[in-house]
Formats: C-alpha cells, structure tokens, sequence
C-alpha cells in the first residue's frame, strides 16, 4: 500500500540549506500570498487524477476468480496482470518526474491521464491474459507520470502556510483510494463483468482531461539544461531490475536466481546511475540533496514509515484471511479504518494544524511513534477480538496522517519548488521501494518464525495451508495455527520498531537542521538591529 505522500524536489546542483519556496514566474495567476486563485479547485482533479491511479493497485485483487475462469489465466498470468502495473510504475518514477520540470507539469499531467485511459480502456477489452498484462503495463506508464505530477501541480499553486493541509489531503485520498479498492471492485463485480473494474476508470479521466485543460496552469522548470538520457536509462533499469526482485522474491525464493541476478543487477545499475549523476553536468536528480540533514532525515522518514507499514498491512491481510478466514472484500473493508482515520485527521484540518504547533521534527517522530504504537498493538491482540486490533488500526491512522504530511513539507522546504516533479519522483521512488522491501522482509521474519515453531509432521511446509494439510489430528493443526499467529506478531513488531526507529532518526536529523538555521537568523538580526 501507498500510504505515503511524495513531494516536490531538485535535479540542479543544491543552492544551499532549506531555500524557502520562492516565486514560481512561469504559473499565471498565482496571486501574492495564496498562491492560484483556483488552488482548492486543482487540488480536486489532481486528487481526482491520483484516485483511480491508486485504486487500480489493489481493485484487481477480488477480480482474480473471475480472471482465472473468464480468461484461462494461469497463476504466473494472475500474477503478472498485478505486477506488471506495479513493475512498470516504479521503474519510470525517477524520470517521470524529471520530465515533468522539464517539459511542463500540466502537459505530463494530461499525457498521463491520456495513457491511462488508453490502458484502462484496452484492459476492459482484452480477450487474452497477454492482452490484460500488456494493458496493464501501459496503465503503469501513465500512472507514473500522474503520481508525480499531481503533487507537483499542488506544490507549484499553493504557498507554504497553506502547503502542508493541501498535501495532507492529497495523501488521505491516497490512503481512501488503497483501502477503497477492494470494496470498489468487490461491488463493481456484484453487478457486471471483470472488464468493468477497468472501464469505470474511462468516464473519471474524460472528467480530468477537461478539467486540467481548463484549470491547471502550465508550469516548468525555466532554465533546464539537455536531457540526461543515459541517467534515464540507467534508473528505469536499474529501478525495474530491483522491484522485479522484491515482487519475485517471495514466490521464487530469495535465492533463487530468478530474484538473485535482478536484484544484484539492479543494484549494480543503480550503483552506475549514482556515480553518473555525480558527474554529469544537468543531472536528473542531483546528489548533493543526500548530504543535507534535512533531506536526508525525511526520504529517512519516508523508506522506514512505509517499511514498516506497508509490511504490516500486508501481514494483516495474511490474518484477516488465513487466521480469522475473510474473503479478500471482507479483508479489505476490516482494513478500511486505517484509511478512514488519516481521511478524517487531514480533511479535518488536525493535522495541519498540529504540524504547526509542533514544528516538523516533533510533528514526524511523534506520529510515527504514535503508528508505531498501532503497529504493536495490532501485533499483540490480533489473534483475539476485532476491537484490539480496531485501535490498533485507528492509532496507526492517526500516527500516519500526521507524519506523511510532515514528512512531505520537510522534503519540500529542503528543496527548491521548480524541481518538483524530480523530487515527487525521489519520493515515491523510496515509497515504492521501502513497502516492497517492507512486504519481503517482514513476510521473511513471518515465515522464519513459523516454520521454526511447526511439528516435526509439518516442519517442511513453507505456508499455512501447507502446514495444516500435512498436520496429524486437531492438536497438530492448532500447534500449526499458534505458529503462524507467532510468525504474524514476530513480523509486526518488526515493523512497529522500524517506524518507531525511523521516527526517532528522522527527527533528530530534521532537528539538528533547523537549529543552526535558527541560532543563524538570531545571529543576523542582532547584527542589523532588528533582534
């Protein structure tokens, strides 16, 4: 899951620590103060635009029977149709964004939309799986433009005292969009045939189509130098070959070495691209950010948080469904409170002011802390009644909706605004990243535990289904179950402590950033008289 929100960021040489915002000439009518007069009103398409990205990330999993039957899908097929979307989307991040400062927000935002309606529309279509997948893909290339562009978009017409609830709200939409998917897709198929999960997505991108061409304002970074194509090249491989591994990795096993040569070849590739960009005289995302306090604590913030919870989530799934036996709708609606409480705690307005209260480095370690606390109480009466793990979900909500708005605001006051959609790229890049290796380490701390606590009759099974279909009598089988049940607290403790720990070292790096620039500006203000 993308709970997180990506924010705005820089591919020039670095001009110096925290820049403030600064004017964006090249926005027409962005008024003094306020920013765009129709701020409020681009913020709705561009919510709008993310929406139905965020729901195609998950509103696929209940349609997975009717796939299977309808198409002759194999499981590899299944498997594919889900991934290729998301393989796709994480590989282009990087230069998706670059694109968009370089060629215009606005424009990348409508090809976007454009690309993804395409897709949508073929994937209702298909007659074939190969057709699905290949659809599927293409829906991936316009839903990583539109991931960097929309909050590049809001970044560009909203001015800082505004920035921080307008980023809040595009990331409740982002967490409604997840939770929302399979319900969606459970009542969509109620009624009509698989195709329809997809062609509802038609009628959403006309809409924002027009609405961008007419609202929008054309934005660009002004004083781009020439492409960095081979930094294209060696990020979109390099970002492909690694989130092919994690996506592989729990299925193939991790040391196989179908999961093994992509993962070692993408970190090799991304190891050249950083040694590139280094060097190179326009760079698509300058290295310079990664030796700032500031930076460097919030994309810290941002890889440990979703770490943490999308590895979590992901093992909730695994309860709700093997433990407590739900369907994957039911699954997904006894999620659903996590996104309701960041929905409420953003479009409420608490968390922005809470934001401004505390300051940014207060505001992301107690969050996390906070989400961290979720975490763990989830972990510890999981196994039991609904209500625990309810709190649970809720504390994690209200954790997360105030520390992925802080999170984002510390990446966008560390960088300057016209490098937007780079820095939007950066950031969901790590999203990306930090959920999938989330999902595979924390699922490797789940099936270490549980296998090491099974019976001697089930020791070589590697799942719970497995395990119980190779269980001798009714004490076995629930020996079976109390390991898995130890596996899934063992995994979400895992995570809970990642997010405390990330919250803890996000912080203190944002901390320690701020105060020089604080005794700085006491000391200038002695020196002209003013303090």
């Amino acid at each position: 899951m993308t709970t997180t929100d990506p924010a705005a960021g820089a591919s020039a040489p670095f001009p110096g620590p925290a820049p403030g915002p600064g004017p964006v000439p090249d926005v027409p009518g962005a008024g003094p103060g306020g920013g765009h007069p129709a701020r409020w009103a681009i913020l709705a398409v561009v919510c709008l635009a993310e929406l139905v990205v965020v729901l195609d990330n998950t509103v696929l999993n209940v349609a997975i029977p009717s796939l299977t039957s309808e198409l002759g899908a194999s499981t590899a097929d299944v498997q594919w149709m889900i991934n290729a979307y998301a393989l796709v989307q994480a590989g282009l991040l990087l230069t998706a964004g670059s694109a968009a400062d370089r060629y215009g927000r606005k424009r990348m935002l409508l090809a976007g939309l454009a690309l993804f309606g395409a897709g949508s529309l073929a994937a209702g279509l298909a007659t074939s799986a190969g057709g699905l997948i290949a659809a599927r893909a293409g829906m991936g290339v316009g839903a990583a433009l539109l991931l960097t562009t929309t909050l590049a978009v809001v970044m560009q017409v909203f001015e800082a005292e505004e920035r921080t609830k307008a980023i809040g709200v595009w990331g409740a939409v982002n967490a409604l969009a997840y939770a929302a998917g399979p319900v969606v897709g459970g009542a969509v198929l109620g009624h009509y045939w698989w195709g329809a999960i997809f062609l509802i997505n038609i009628p959403v991108v006309l809409l924002g189509l027009v609405a961008v061409a007419v609202l929008v304002p054309e934005s660009r970074e002004p004083h781009a130098g020439r492409p960095d194509l081979p930094g294209v090249v060696l990020s979109v491989v390099g970002m492909t070959s690694v989130v092919y591994a994690v996506i592989t990795g729990p299925e193939e096993g991790w040391t196989s070495p179908g999961v093994l040569v992509p993962a070692l070849l993408g970190a090799a590739v991304l190891g050249a691209f950083v040694l590139w960009e280094r060097r190179a005289e326009h760079p698509m995302l300058d290295m310079a950010l990664f030796r700032e306090r500031r930076f460097t604590g919030a994309v810290t913030g941002v890889v440990l948080i979703t770490f943490g919870s999308g590895g979590a989530l992901y093992l909730l799934t695994q309860q709700f469904q093997f433990v407590r036996g739900d369907s994957p709708l039911e699954a997904g609606t006894n999620l659903a409170p996590f996104a309701l409480t960041v929905v409420l705690v953003n479009f409420t307005g608490a968390s922005a002011r809470l934001i401004a209260r505390l300051g940014l480095p207060l505001a992301i370690a107690s969050g996390m802390a906070v989400m961290a606390a979720g975490l763990a109480l989830v972990a510890l009466v999981g196994d039991g009644g609904y209500g625990g793990v309810l709190a649970g979900l809720v504390l994690m909500g209200a954790g997360c909706g105030v520390a992925n708005p802080a999170i984002a605001e510390a990446v966008m006051g560390a960088i300057p605004k016209e490098r937007a959609g780079a820095g939007a790229g950066v950031n969901g890049t790590l999203s990306e990243m930090g959920t999938g290796l989330g999902v595979a380490v924390l699922g490797a701390v789940l099936v270490s535990r549980f296998t090491a606590l099974l019976p001697d009759s089930a020791g070589a099974a590697e799942s719970l289904p497995a395990a119980l279909a190779r269980a001798a009598g009714a004490a076995e089988r629930a020996v079976v179950g109390e390991a898995f049940a130890s596996g899934l607290r063992a995994g979400q403790l895992t995570g809970a402590a990642a997010v405390l720990l990330g919250g803890c070292v996000a912080g203190l790096l944002l901390g320690r950033a701020v105060r020089p620039r604080r005794r700085g500006g006491l000391r200038d203000s002695v020196r002209k008289g003013t303090g």
